[in-house]
């Protein structure tokens, strides 16, 4: 992974090196890999995910399609 720092702007850097981390999944990955994970509680947790994930991409097609009120979005202050 490489990130390009831009006129010795360190924290931007960082802040985009985060982002990638984030994206890629590596600070799940760390926080499970500090114990030990049995196998029944990797299956049940790897259910929910997907369970979790089908009801997002359900209640996304039901907005798209009209069926579902959007999401309010939020203005943020600069």
């Amino acid at each position: 992974m490489q990130v390009i720092v831009w006129e010795n702007n360190i924290e931007q850097a960082l802040r985009i090196l985060k982002k990638k981390l984030q994206r890629e999944g590596v600070f799940r990955e760390m926080r499970a890999r500090r114990s030990y994970e049995k196998p029944s509680e990797k299956r049940v947790r790897e259910e929910a995910q997907a369970i979790r994930r089908h009801r997002k991409l359900a209640r996304k097609k039901l907005q798209r399609e009209g069926l579902l009120p959007a999401p309010k979005k939020v203005a943020r202050a600069r």
